[in-house]
């Protein structure tokens, strides 16, 4: 049996369907734009995407019909926007006169810059992401970050050092996002001198990783030369010894 549908949905969809995803995308940029502004006086609200829709000239309802999810879904986009800004800054620079170091403080250094406007609405948004509830989001937002960070750098590692390199990363970049969100410093040098101070420090770490693979090159595991505490059962399972 056929669903049928009413006038006003008919219409809605239409309306929706009619809409060229980059003029939908253009409007959400707008609008999120024009949101910030009000982040700060009314939170990561529905109320504070109208109140930016309206500044853009758009209704109410269309605030909503541009973040379904509502503010997670807004936070989520403009860290979204955010990387693709500082990725644009990457391709604008002379990357290939940098070292790895000097890339990626260029990248983190671009990406705070371009939201030097609104520290209270990315303050806000922190607390949101701290949620469990949250998580989810929380951790895609600071990897697609880290990611294109390193991938913006010219990393093309596909090694255990993918996953290293990406990882200290995230600490460096969380870390001097905290300390940029209070630092009343001129222009914020201090927190360009700290974000120097721990890259210096995660560069030791592969450089350490790599003299101790040498070093314990050739160890063999505390229960025996590279075999598994307890011989494994059928189907990959292991097989511990039977206690009486």
């Amino acid at each position: 049996m056929a669903k049928t549908r009413t006038a006003g949905q008919g219409e809605a969809r239409g309306a929706a369907d009619a809409t060229p995803p980059d003029a939908h995308e253009e409007k959400r940029a707008a609008i999120l734009a024009a949101t910030l502004a009000h982040v700060p006086f009314e939170g990561w609200s529905l109320a504070a995407l109208q109140s930016g829709a309206e500044d853009c000239g758009y209704s109410r309802a269309e605030a909503q019909n541009a973040f379904p999810g509502g503010a997670l879904e807004a936070i989520e986009h403009h860290s979204r926007l955010a990387d693709a800004r500082m990725l644009a800054a990457m391709e604008g620079a002379d990357m290939a006169r940098m070292r790895v170091r000097e890339r990626v403080a260029f990248a983190v250094r671009a990406r705070l810059e371009g939201n030097a406007q609104n520290r209270e609405a990315i303050r806000r948004a922190l607390a949101i992401l701290a949620v469990p509830t949250n998580l989810g989001v929380s951790l895609a937002c600071l990897y697609r970050t880290v990611d294109a960070i390193w991938h913006g750098a010219g990393d093309e590692s596909v090694d255990f050092n993918f996953y290293t390199k990406r990882g200290l990363l995230a600490g460096v970049y969380m870390a001097t996002l905290l300390h940029w969100l209070d630092d009343a410093s001129e222009g914020q040098e201090a927190s360009w001198r700290f974000l120097d101070r721990r890259i210096s420090e995660i560069l030791q770490v592969p450089r350490m990783l790599g003299e101790l693979s040498k070093i314990f090159k050739g160890f063999p595991f505390p229960t025996g030369a590279g075999r598994p505490p307890f011989p494994t059962g059928g189907q990959g399972e292991t097989k511990r010894p039977e206690t009486k």
